[in-house]
């Protein structure tokens, strides 16, 4: 009887424990990937850049982790965007200039190549891309092709910043009013729509490319006084340069004020902590360094050529200057990077496939070939052994011609033309971070090129890059 007791009386222990269950995987971060169009890494007040106006972004920046020398691998559009989505270099994908969709309407990304947002789809995904394409204008390239659920914007490269007409449910759609807040009204309906979901939702502005105006009276009103301080340059045609600089900062202006309202929405719907939150450009830009004007198809705006037409290949000048090169660059997640992280480790745009998976939990295919290498353990506050080193290709077809292939480390860079003879060029970053001085042709020079001459084709090679075929 003892026995039969003890018996019942620990069934009914047992029966009384809490349930143990299993416990539900933890929901995978939301991704906002914010992505502007030339904006340069001075274009920004958290640079130390004081006729910058961006009081949002620079807060956005103290808020997560800084990347202080964030590049890309291409200074052009639509090559730089196929190698941030695929993790490849533009030969290696058939896009190495930007997209001129009258003059080659058959190109465009392949949808056989694997892009990160694709993968992010097949995990679970909701994937939006609210803006800027530019990676082909056929239906065969189209965002939907490549994992994106949800697409409201253009695919050509250039657009007007006002009264636009976008692509809205499948269909052209004349819409009234700016084309940077038209954009970002979508984004935060795409947010309020799928908070409930894990959702990727990239943000692509077509600001502030040129043309910058008009812009809102609000935007203006805060540059419109404003006398910008540009390079000091031999014979720069200052009054242009300080003028397409205060324009191009109003636009910068107009940026701010809409990422501003954007970062307000997630906080509003309780998604801050869930949130990964991306903001950096396409590549970097000029205006008045280097004598020059735009990106890595730079071009003279010089007094000596004030009459030349931006036709005339004499005032072209193709180049890999790191002011075409660098981008504002910042990732917020406050579940996972500590506010006020600075990374100083070199990143380009390869490096974005890798890390974001890899922050999501989300395995790579096995056997997928990419170039880029995961940065998250930086994030993490981890020192890991990192190779600083940056390879850079771009091949310009539009304007004029070249193959300009460089290899930079934290000291040097070496940039050699495989196109047109006389171009190559080296550069003392340590002594000359400006790249003022060319030392090509300095003969003490000769054991760091043939070094880094060593590792460029290195790098060439690897690649398959039809530059060493010419």
């Amino acid at each position: 009887m003892r026995k039969f007791l003890l018996v019942v009386l620990l069934l009914t222990a047992i029966n009384n424990l809490p349930t143990i269950q299993a416990q539900p995987k933890a929901k995978r971060p939301n991704i906002i990937f914010i992505q502007t169009d030339d904006q340069a890494a001075w274009a920004l007040g958290a640079s130390g850049n004081r006729d910058a106006y961006t009081p949002n972004l620079d807060r956005f920046f103290s808020e997560g982790a800084y990347l202080k020398n964030a590049f890309v691998v291409t200074p052009v559009c639509s090559p730089s965007r196929a190698s941030l989505m695929a993790s490849r270099y533009g030969t290696e994908v058939g896009i190495t200039d930007w997209i001129n969709p009258n003059a080659e309407p058959e190109l465009g990304l392949s949808p056989e190549v694997m892009i990160w947002p694709k993968l992010l789809a097949e995990a679970g995904y909701f994937t939006g891309l609210v803006g800027k394409w530019h990676l082909g204008t056929q239906d065969r390239f189209h965002p939907s092709q490549f994992g994106i659920k949800y697409f409201m914007g253009f695919r050509e490269g250039g657009i007007s910043t006002k009264n636009p007409k976008l692509e809205v449910a499948g269909q052209p759609k004349q819409l009234e009013g700016f084309i940077v807040d038209i954009v970002t009204d979508d984004a935060i309906r795409f947010l309020r729509e799928r908070q409930q979901e894990t959702f990727f939702l990239m943000l692509n502005y077509r600001e502030p490319h040129s043309a910058y105006l008009p812009v809102r009276d609000e935007d203006w009103a805060k540059v419109k006084d404003l006398d910008p301080k540009v390079a000091d340059y031999p014979d720069l045609d200052v009054a242009r340069a300080k003028k397409n600089m205060r324009e191009y900062l109003a636009s910068v202006a107009a940026i701010d004020r809409n990422v501003g309202r954007l970062l307000a929405v997630v906080d509003e719907l309780k998604l801050r902590e869930d949130t990964i939150i991306v903001f950096t450009s396409d590549h970097g830009y000029n205006i008045g360094q280097h004598g020059i004007w735009h990106k890595g198809n730079g071009h003279y705006i010089l007094n000596a050529n004030k009459s030349t037409p931006n036709g005339d290949k004499s005032i072209q000048r193709p180049n890999v200057f790191d002011t075409s090169l660098r981008t504002p660059t910042a990732i917020r997640w406050p579940r996972r990077i500590k506010a006020g992280t600075e990374i100083k480790q070199t990143i380009n745009n390869l490096d974005w496939f890798p890390t974001l998976l890899a922050l999501a939990e989300v395995e790579l295919p096995k056997g997928l070939l990419i170039r880029g290498k995961d940065f998250s353990p930086l994030l993490a506050g981890k020192r890991p052994k990192w190779d600083n080193d940056l390879y850079v290709e771009w091949s310009q077809h539009h304007y004029t011609t070249t193959h300009l292939r460089m290899y930079r480390t934290p000291e040097w860079k070496l940039v050699r033309d495989f196109l047109n003879s006389g171009k190559d060029e080296l550069y003392n970053l340590k002594a000359d971070p400006d790249e003022k001085q060319n030392l090509i042709a300095d003969p003490k020079t000769k054991m760091i090129r043939q070094q880094l001459e060593t590792k460029l084709l290195a790098k060439m090679r690897a690649n398959n890059d039809p530059a060493l075929k010419k």
